[in-house]
């Protein structure tokens, strides 16, 4: 029994010590893994280089027609028939709608009537100073009827060419009740309809040639010194994409009161395809052209808001990644212009970016 309990005694003694000693060798192996060396991940840089960065700026523009009219009545009365629809292309002084011409038909009429009655006054005082003048000269009538008579014509004949011309203002007139487009272009929207009573306030139909396009530009006037025509501009739709480029080529003299700021035109060239008449871009116009640090748009990443990439610092015993904040101007091709954070030559790493951290080991590859 002695020995039995000896032996228990003796083998509980050395388990407890082989746990502890299992501990202790346990953390030893922890560490000797924990201090073996990183190896280092084979990465792609690309050294920081100088390129010609545009110094831009993006405006609000509307493109505006030069070519590009209201139709508005010169005359009022009820509508009596259009001609053509919205969408509808038309030629110059192609009939587009009529205004009820009765009322204007029966003035002419009636001036007309006026007219040929002054005109038979006319035409009888005519040969009635013709005889006076003839009877004068024989003596058979004073010089005073034959100035009565000569006063009588000169009378009638001034009635009656004032009222000729008249007859024509009235005739005239009477063209006015045909609307007529005054050039070839596309029929906008027509919000009028038959029956409804005009007037030379009233809003017809629109004719638009998308032609000769102008883009207007409102230059704030802190640009004054800097803005000059012949500038480039690149018009851009609402998602920045290039829609066709121009330069500038009118400066308004006079600052526009309302919002302090100078109007500039572009014009768009001819073929350049989605605008149109009163549509609103974006127009970025470039001041200048400065040589400018930049780097891939693939090493750029971004951590609530703010720019970063990684760029490859050397160390004592190789490379390691440093991440590092950076401030970027507008994309130029594939590129981000860099304004700071990097100076030329660092080494700036454009692959596995999303495998790294502050301080691990790389290998940089051309």
């Amino acid at each position: 029994m002695f020995k039995i309990k000896s032996l228990n005694r003796y083998l509980a003694i050395p388990l407890s010590a082989l746990a502890v000693i299992g501990s202790i060798s346990g953390c030893k192996h922890e560490d000797k893994v924990a201090a073996a060396p990183q190896q280092a991940m084979p990465v792609k840089v690309a050294p920081v280089t100088l390129s010609p960065v545009p110094s831009s700026d993006t405006y609000v523009s509307t493109i505006k027609g030069r070519r590009s009219t209201t139709m508005q009545p010169q005359v009022d009365g009820h509508l009596t028939h259009i001609f053509v629809k919205s969408g509808d292309f038309v030629k110059p002084g192609q009939v587009l709608m009529q205004i009820d011409p009765l009322k204007q038909a029966a003035s002419v009429q009636s001036q007309q009537g006026t007219q040929a009655q002054k005109k038979a006054l006319y035409d009888y005082n005519k040969i009635q100073v013709e005889r006076q003048r003839k009877l004068f000269e024989a003596g058979v009538v004073s010089r005073d009827a034959y100035d009565q008579a000569t006063q009588a014509f000169e009378n009638s004949k001034a009635d009656y060419e004032a009222n000729s011309a008249l007859t024509s203002t009235q005739q005239q007139q009477l063209a006015y009740y045909d609307i007529r487009a005054p050039f070839a272009g596309v029929v906008g929207d027509i919000p009028v309809h038959i029956g409804d009573y005009v007037s030379p306030t009233t809003l017809l139909t629109t004719v638009d040639e998308n032609v000769e396009l102008e883009a207007y530009i409102y230059i704030p006037t802190e640009r004054a010194t800097q803005i000059k025509t012949g500038l480039s501009v690149d018009i851009l739709d609402t998602d920045g994409k290039t829609l066709t480029k121009s330069t500038i080529n009118f400066l308004s003299p006079q600052v526009d009161n309302g919002l302090q700021s100078i109007l500039a035109k572009a014009p768009i060239p001819r073929g350049a395809q989605g605008l149109r008449t009163e549509q609103v871009v974006k127009a970025r116009v470039t001041w200048n052209t400065n040589p400018s640090p930049v780097v891939p748009i693939l090493a750029v990443t971004r951590v609530g808001g703010q720019a970063f990439v990684f760029v490859a610092a050397q160390k004592e015993n190789g490379y390691a990644a440093h991440q590092v904040p950076v401030t970027l101007g507008e994309t130029v091709g594939n590129n981000y212009p860099v304004l700071a954070g990097l100076n030329p030559g660092d080494k700036v790493i454009i692959s596995g970016l999303q495998f790294l951290q502050e301080g691990a080991p790389v290998q940089p590859m051309g």
